[in-house]
């Protein structure tokens, strides 16, 4: 705990050379930012710093290829984030694999879900979907192609604070086993979903539904190349994506407690075995044996953590560190590049000169907290979270709620254009997403009717349809309270 402020000039001089900016990152470790976490966030954040004139170190624990299975799938509002970034080319050289849209399989019956932009009819829309570490790897390196960015391999340990203050000077490291600082008046931590962190800063903390187990097919034959695949029966929902040219993800949900994948009854290989090789399409199934096979399974929570607003002066909290979904929707990057986008824009140096004015910051912060969530992170939070309950329905409100989805998608139009648009990240209204969540509900009531011998049991009818509606607001209300809690 150090307390008194180690003094970082960070107004924008022009009196400050190159040179001597580059000095004080290598030889004093001082800068305008310093951000914690060369991710995702971390190195889109560092660049779009840096390109406004800021000093920045950008700190890592381990700069090696990241082998994971998350932040595979890019919706096409995060592509256009990232060019908004400038850092396109990123996508480029790793053989990422264009997207299109989705194809839903329910109970075996297909229904296409193209990606559709209704404000701007010229341009398809297209997402990525790729190995993490290679887009990871091209966006460290173009921020250490930035003059103005220091990256280094190093272990951040503890958070420095005035001890008078509480104001947040930098952090403390292990850097090749040697104690280390580096100081900033604005330090960013984007350290992940497992963030070491959060619980200091921030009042919540993640809520984990389920897990995703993933597996690497190779060569597998999908229904609809180039397009995301849902799998939805009495199973919990699979998704079904290709990340190269031959290799194709697949993610197989299992909540806590499944029976099918308990240890008694042979764990979750078993379950895979036994559940999820009969729901897939049979194009599928030979590369998911051989993957099977091989056993190399791995898995990711899937959490909630909702965003709160920030306080502390001299930090920023962003990225999964800050606020999570499910993963089923593939939100988690779009939001996170168009969270860099905004706050960049909110913190340039024509609007915030000096990051040493934690005022100024601050209030910046608050405009931050609120305009996120019209700039299309409340639309993905609260629809993933509500497909996913929808997908993973386990009693009968819910079941008729996702068969009454999979007939509304079946209308084609608008009913599957503005859905798909607020999935993609390209509708940012969330009085569209309610409108048509409770449109959903209201047609599965109608089919739940069409399909009925309605007649001789008016009553029953009558009392599921109430519960239909009960239980739409029960899924997506509270979701909608937490995006509106300061």
């Amino acid at each position: 705990m150090c307390t008194t402020p180690h003094h970082v000039t960070s107004k924008l001089d022009p009196a400050i050379g190159k040179d001597d900016r580059e000095e004080r990152r290598r030889v004093h470790h001082e800068a305008d930012i310093v951000i914690v976490g060369a991710g995702i966030v971390g190195c889109a954040a560092a660049v779009a710093f840096a390109r406004q004139g800021r000093s920045v170190i950008l700190l890592e624990k381990s700069l090696k290829e990241p082998d994971r299975i998350v932040g595979e799938l890019l919706q096409p509002g995060g592509v256009r984030a990232l060019e908004g970034l400038g850092l396109g080319d990123c996508l480029e050289g790793i053989d990422a694999i264009p997207c299109y849209g989705y194809e839903v399989i329910y109970h075996r019956e297909p229904v296409h879900i193209p990606y559709s932009d209704p404000s701007n009819t010229e341009r398809r829309p297209e997402g990525r979907s790729f190995h993490h570490g290679r887009f990871i790897s091209k966006l460290r390196q173009a921020a250490m192609r930035e003059p103005n960015v220091m990256v280094v391999e190093s272990t951040v340990t503890e958070v420095v604070k005035n001890g008078w203050t509480g104001e947040v000077l930098g952090v403390e490291c292990s850097t090749a086993g040697e104690r280390d600082y580096y100081f900033a008046p604005l330090t960013l931590i984007s350290d992940g979903y497992a963030s070491k962190f959060r619980k200091s800063f921030l009042p919540y903390t993640p809520q984990v539904r389920s897990k995703f187990w993933a597996l690497e097919l190779i060569d597998a034959k999908l229904p609809m190349p180039n397009h995301g695949h849902v799998v939805l029966s009495a199973a919990p929902p699979i998704l079904i994506y290709q990340i190269g040219t031959r290799e194709t993800r697949i993610l197989i949900d299992i909540p806590e407690n499944l029976p099918s994948a308990s240890p008694a009854n042979g764990g979750v290989k078993n379950h895979m075995k036994t559940v999820v090789m009969e729901t897939l399409p049979e194009c599928v199934r030979p590369s998911f044996q051989a993957a099977l096979e091989q056993g190399k399974l791995r898995s990711m929570p899937n959490s909630f953590l909702p965003s709160s607003a920030q306080k502390t002066p001299g930090l920023i909290i962003l990225g999964d560190a800050m606020n999570m979904r499910h993963p089923l929707t593939g939100g988690g990057m779009t939001v996170g590049f168009n969270d860099v986008l905004l706050l960049s824009r909110l913190l340039s140096p024509s609007t915030v000169p000096t990051l040493e004015n934690h005022t100024q910051v601050l209030a910046q912060m608050r405009r931050f907290h609120w305009q996120r969530k019209s700039n299309g992170s409340s639309v993905i939070n609260i629809l993933a979270m509500a497909l996913y309950s929808l997908f993973a329905a386990d009693d009968a409100a819910l079941m008729a709620l996702q068969m009454g989805c999979f007939r509304y998608f079946q209308r084609g139009g608008v009913y599957v254009s503005e859905p798909c648009g607020l999935l993609a990240g390209l509708i940012k209204r969330p009085g569209l997403l309610v409108w048509h969540f409770f449109a959903v509900a209201g047609w599965a009531v109608w089919c739940r009717f069409k399909e009925a011998v309605w007649w001789k049991k008016m009553w029953v009818l009558l009392v599921e349809s109430v519960m239909i509606i009960w239980r739409a607001a029960a899924v997506i209300g509270p979701y909608l309270v937490w995006e509106m809690r300061a």
